[in-house]
């Protein structure tokens, strides 16, 4: 791999807008029913068609496309289908780089021959799955390169950057796959590295149905989540700091033994925080995907889809992540949870709960503004699908940035290094947008 390590935008942008974030903890959200419905909360105002009738934004902001399905590459292949997760980070010319991830199964289009991947499926060739790196230019967003950075993996969902400047890309997979040595693992993929990357899977950090994943800077911890419906959330402490290949102990969060509110058992409440702890795992490559119902049984917490998760520091300096749990609540509609580290124990907190779809639902990937809002990508399927990028303000409201009127969801979304600009994916098809307007007001 390439020894460059570009610094992950988020992480800066955190840096600049620590009182931001730190506001946003601070406040604790409050569900629909304790105020006046979310629908109402117009931080930028309302939402104004788009004339192309892609992607409806408030008064004052604009997108751009920098990439779509089927556009060339740098390596002779195409832009693939079913763009996700994505990261951020500035290079060390100052350009840009998106590493991007694409969520494919083996029967699907590579967009082109893999000369070498992590696995090949039953008719030879290098599974799809994997990432493409996007390089641009800072001023104009033009895309000066863009090339496959990852291959022979299937479903690449979503993921996390880390200080030292890689995108963490995790297999949402039930292990097989068309062959071993099988699926559902994390793979580090250096920003600034051109071409393929060597596909080492990071064993250590566990084989499940991987969502994201994201790095303490503090502590060099890992927090990872868990897509399913009785998924955990999982704790990764690396044997050295900084170099998640060399192993390390992977954990569960204990504490409290159901946190998704279902079947009118409330045991979270809206900004009430409880002690959590961490329990060992063992045989964490689980070749039988069991990993969760062994954490589970060790009295690890239950958690309704673990999605997308974001880290920064609170006001003090100590590091804080929020994390989507997709189809938790009373009502089903989604959950966001704050975890707090500290050294004198662990803190869990319920965030925000929705109780009205039209408010939030089914929140996925999020990241945070300069503002100190979450920003957080809708991830529903109904008969018409209805997703939007949501806002939630440190009072708890939630709101509307954009709507996508095509069919599909939106997801990987991340900010430019100045918080200017919002990178986000159109799923199917494949479409990477850059948002621009008041993000800082």
């Amino acid at each position: 791999m390439t020894q460059i390590a570009p610094m992950p935008l988020d992480r800066r942008r955190f840096l600049a807008a620590t009182s931001a974030f730190a506001g946003l903890a601070a406040s604790g959200c409050t569900t629909a029913s304790s105020g006046p419905p979310a629908p109402r909360a117009l931080v930028y105002g309302q939402l104004v068609k788009d004339p192309d009738g892609v992607l409806d934004l408030p008064q004052g902001f604009s997108y751009r496309v920098v990439s779509r399905l089927g556009d060339a590459m740098d390596d002779g292949g195409t832009v693939p289908d079913r763009a996700d997760g994505m990261g951020c980070f500035q290079l060390p010319d100052g350009r840009i780089a998106l590493v991007r991830n694409h969520e494919l199964k083996p029967n699907h289009d590579a967009g082109g021959v893999l000369p070498s991947g992590f696995a090949r499926g039953r008719d030879g060739k290098v599974l799809p799955g994997g990432t493409t790196t996007l390089v641009l230019d800072p001023d104009t967003l033009e895309v000066e390169h863009q090339y496959r950075s990852l291959a022979g993996t299937i479903r690449n969902c979503a993921g996390g950057t880390t200080p030292w400047g890689s995108w963490l890309t995790c297999e949402e997979a039930k292990l097989g796959g068309d062959t071993e040595p099988g699926h559902g693992w994390v793979f580090e993929v250096p920003a600034a590295h051109r071409g393929l990357v060597d596909p080492v899977p990071l064993k250590a950090m566990g084989r499940f149905n991987h969502e994201a994943a994201v790095i303490d800077p503090v502590s060099g911890h890992a927090y990872l989540t868990e897509d399913r419906e009785d998924g955990l959330i999982y704790r990764f402490i690396p044997n050295e700091k900084g170099n998640l290949a060399a192993g390390g102990r992977l954990q569960a969060l204990t504490g409290i033994a159901d946190t998704r509110n279902w079947g009118g058992n409330v045991t979270m409440k809206v900004g009430e925080p409880i002690r959590v702890g961490w329990v060992d795992l063992d045989d964490v490559e689980a070749p039988r995907d069991d990993l969760r119902l062994r954490g589970a049984a060790k009295g690890a917490a239950l958690f309704a889809r673990g999605e997308g998760i974001h880290m920064g520091p609170d006001s003090s300096g100590r590091s804080e992540a929020y994390f989507c749990c997709t189809s938790g609540g009373a009502a089903g509609y989604g959950q966001v949870f704050r975890l707090i580290p500290g050294p004198d124990g662990d803190r869990l907190e319920l965030f925000y709960e929705s109780t009205d779809r039209r408010d939030f639902f089914y929140g996925d990937n999020l990241t945070v503004a300069a503002n100190g809002h979450l920003v957080v990508c809708e991830d529903s399927y109904d008969a018409v699908v209805d997703n939007h990028i949501r806002g939630i303000t440190p009072e708890g409201a939630a709101y509307p940035i954009a709507r996508l009127t095509m069919q599909t969801e939106l997801a990987g979304a991340c900010f430019s290094p100045d918080g200017r600009t919002l990178f986000v994916n159109a799923y199917s098809p494949s479409i990477t947008f850059a948002i621009t307007g008041p993000w800082l007001a």
